[in-house]
């Protein structure tokens, strides 16, 4: 295949093949920095420069379309889930919709659980539009289908759910009126959503973690697999495997819950205290998860973070953007100007940080890499690592075929000795050594040609 993995003897030599152009045409010859061993999605490694492009063209259009026309079904939805909705569509209905008990049932929680509904596959339609789009690691696979979920989130759940109507009537009413009128709109409707956000943030939050701590599903997987096809110990450990946490769902929710917090702070107050029970119990149910139960899948040396810092100062923006809005339509209309400071210095903060903390994200400064390597050379002169880069990087296929191997021999001499041996360990949760913190660091090598030295 036109990829490689190629490792160097020191870290600053790894520094300066993957952050430099290589050759005349930056298309020939593309390098950049590996991911770790567990981090690589094979299938995407031989795919062409110029096919990456076209097909993150492709998935850029189907991901607008899949955006709007989304708010079609999701609007219906709503308008069937409230009370006059359902009296028109089925009159018959209307002696039982009547009932205080099922009145308060579709009038609070009925919204919230067919939008539910509706965003059940949504992940699973990202992910697979990323891989289509050809990232060679989970980790970037991850970070892009979170960045369209909370995409999404942002125009159907919050606006899509603020501004009522289908998609169309939304689109004639904003090319009708003035940009300027478009906040006053908005922030009119956000005060009578309070609501239905939390009904939203009881049934998808409260109701999520509930769900997290039952985990019904994987737990019904796994009868399902020991009852079929478990027939070794080895079989019954991977039915076992819980997986790890999903970043691509679990972190765009948390931000949604940041914008509605820093949106109806100074609107509804009443709706931050179930965002802050929702956080809470969160933060104890997700902490016990991560450290008992889901297994780390990879190591992405902490590049979540200028996507997460990004959508809270998004957040922030438009939290400022819609109090313009609201103030507009009260009696505080003459103070709105002097709030425009208030976007000035979000931006002029992000754009500090983007500059002062990002390159720690993306480079590796030559002076670290050279600091490392002297201080392995003094420390630890007769390190070797050439075994385990020998390895490190080999398909899975093989590492499974060595696998079987060792489960042969261990069986083979569990059956010849008398000690009993311990479990082994799954190689699963074995760490290996980032670029980060030690180690020779590979680099991915792509190319068209590969030219001998």
């Amino acid at each position: 295949m036109p990829a490689a993995f190629v490792s160097f003897k020191t870290r600053w030599g790894a520094a300066v093949c993957a952050q430099t152009q290589q050759s005349r045409n930056p298309t020939i010859w593309l390098t950049e920095w590996a991911p770790e061993p567990r981090d690589v999605y094979w299938p995407n490694l031989p795919v062409p420069y110029v096919k990456l492009t076209v097909k993150r063209l492709i998935m850029g259009v189907a991901f607008f379309f899949l955006t709007f026309f989304f708010m079609i079904p999701i609007a219906i939805v709503q308008s069937f889930a409230s009370l006059d909705g359902l009296e028109k569509v089925a009159p018959f209905l209307k002696p039982i919709v009547e009932v205080k008990f099922i009145k308060s049932v579709i009038a609070g929680f009925l919204p919230g659980i067919a939008l539910k509904i509706f965003l059940i596959f949504l992940p699973t339609i990202l992910m697979i539009m990323a891989k289509f789009e050809g990232y060679i690691s989970l980790s970037s696979l991850e970070r892009r289908a979170a960045s369209r979920y909370y995409l999404f989130s942002l125009v159907n759940v919050f606006l899509g759910s603020i501004i009522t109507g289908t998609a169309f009537e939304q689109l004639d009413s904003f090319t009708h009126q003035s940009a300027s009128d478009i906040p006053k709109t908005i922030g009119v409707a956000i005060p009578m959503k309070a609501t239905f956000f939390i009904s939203y943030i009881m049934v998808d939050g409260w109701a999520g973690i509930a769900a997290e701590i039952l985990m019904l599903k994987p737990l019904i997987i796994y009868h399902l697999k020991n009852f079929f096809l478990v027939k070794t110990d080895k079989d019954r450990e991977e039915a076992m495997d819980p997986g790890s946490i999903g970043f691509n769902t679990g972190e765009p929710q948390i931000q949604l819950y940041i914008l509605l917090g820093l949106v109806y702070a100074t609107v509804t107050p009443t709706l931050l205290p179930f965002i802050i029970i929702f956080f809470g119990l969160a933060y104890v149910v997700f902490r016990h998860q991560i450290i008992n139960v889901y297994n780390q899948e990879y190591e992405s040396a902490a590049a979540f973070w200028p996507d997460v810092h990004g959508r809270i100062i998004t957040a922030l923006i438009i939290s400022q953007l819609l109090l313009f809005g609201l103030l507009s339509t009260k009696e505080a209309a003459s103070s709105t100007p002097f709030l425009i400071a208030l976007p000035v210095l979000t931006l002029s903060f992000h754009r500090y940080c983007k500059g002062r903390f990002e390159p720690a994200f993306t480079t590796y400064p030559l002076q670290e890499a050279m600091m490392k390597d002297t201080l392995e050379r003094a420390r630890e002169p007769n390190l070797n690592l050439k075994g385990y880069l020998q390895s490190a990087y080999i398909h899975p296929v093989f590492h499974e075929c060595d696998e079987e191997e060792d489960h042969e021999s261990f069986e083979k001499e569990e059956s010849e000795s008398v000690i009993v041996p311990t479990k082994r360990q799954s190689r699963m949760n074995t760490p290996v050594p980032s670029r980060m913190t030690g180690g020779s660091s590979p680099t991915l090598l792509d190319v068209e040609e590969l030219a001998q030295p």
